[in-house]
């Protein structure tokens, strides 16, 4: 067997912080100043460290770190939904692309968190509380849920999607769920449709909450009916359902208003099921404007939300708070959403 000699292969020693400063010429304190982003260095000091690392390829020790500045750099996004949907429903995929690209910008690590069950809630408060995340962003709460009082008790920097519906007074951003719904509605009965059924969405939820307010503000009283309700997941089997629900129970409808995209899909096979003609028999309009929207035949009206720019707001305003806790802000961040127009109404 041939033995060859040489160093392929073999590690180089990471270089150390004593290192650095030597090549620079200048103490270790000034490098440690400049590397955790100081601003009491020259810029003549500042600029032999940083040709010093990157001669060098100095990394810093991110856990030593940490333990001096008793930070992470990590933030926590706590979704509270099951990972199908998670992985499933382009509007969570908009909140953490929004949130990762403004989180990216400012050096620090988005941590995707599921937490369904109680369980996965004790896990996340401990995870959080031990010191793994210096602040969180709360997204698709349901009911009372205990996390958002626990770590405003804990004192830790946190940011809600979606108007809570109880619990602590956290700030939080949202869309106008029930302005866009009321649009929507509003838009239908401009049409000359008379009987104007929804598709609502959980009233655990907020946006399940406030859709189905617009939906009521646009009809008043007067042509508002119980019968013309019906209750989904947001997911496209469920509105299946509650659209075969609706047309047995209100057989003379000629309008719905979907809390969802998905939901209105599935309403759409129920009603070509049903023998129902879109929008010729019944006009329907959804909410998101997912890409989805665009392929159904008919192409689909729908409600715009902004979740990219919703997951960039939430992320801003956490590193604020993570910033300045105590310095004075408003409360709610409420993004404008917009009625777009296509072939199914």
């Amino acid at each position: 067997m041939a033995v060859t000699s040489g160093t392929a292969g073999v590690r180089r020693p990471r270089p150390t912080l004593e290192e650095v400063a030597a090549y620079a010429q200048v103490s270790r304190a000034t490098v440690s100043r400049v590397i955790n982003g100081s601003p009491r260095v020259s810029p003549e000091a500042r600029a032999a460290v940083e040709r010093a690392v990157e001669r060098l390829g100095y990394v810093a020790n991110s856990a030593a770190r940490s333990l001096v500045t008793q930070r992470t750099d990590s933030i926590a996004l706590v979704v509270s939904e099951p990972d199908v949907r998670v992985f499933a429903e382009p509007f969570f995929g908009g909140i953490v692309r929004g949130a990762s690209q403004e989180l990216t910008a400012a050096g620090k690590q988005l941590v995707l968190i599921m937490a369904q069950s109680e369980g996965d809630r004790d896990r996340v408060e401990r995870y959080v509380g031990g010191g793994h995340a210096d602040a969180v962003l709360l997204l698709s709460l349901h009911g009372a849920d205990p996390l958002p009082a626990a770590f405003a008790r804990a004192g830790i920097p946190t940011v809600i999607g979606g108007r809570p519906l109880s619990g602590a007074e956290l700030p939080y951003v949202d869309v106008d769920n029930r302005g866009g719904a009321r649009d929507a509605v509003s838009y239908l009965l401009e049409q000359g449709r008379t009987q104007v059924a929804t598709i609502a969405g959980p009233q655990d939820h907020c946006a399940g909450v406030d859709r189905l307010s617009g939906y009521r503000d646009a009809l008043g009283p007067r042509r508002y009916r119980r019968s013309l309700i019906a209750y989904g997941t947001y997911g496209q089997q469920s509105g299946e359902q509650a659209m075969a629900d609706l047309l047995e129970r209100g057989p003379r409808l000629d309008a719905v208003f979907a809390a969802s995209d998905l939901m209105a899909v599935g309403a759409l096979r129920a009603l070509r099921k049903a023998g129902r003609r879109v929008p010729d028999d019944v006009a329907l309009v959804g909410f998101d404007d997912l890409d989805l929207a665009t392929m159904t035949e008919p192409a689909l009206t729908t409600v715009r939300q902004p979740t990219v720019e919703m997951g960039r707001q939430m992320a801003s305003l956490v590193l604020a708070l993570a910033e300045r806790p105590h310095a004075p802000r408003a409360r709610g961040l409420i993004l404008p959403t917009e009625l777009v127009t296509r072939q199914s109404a």
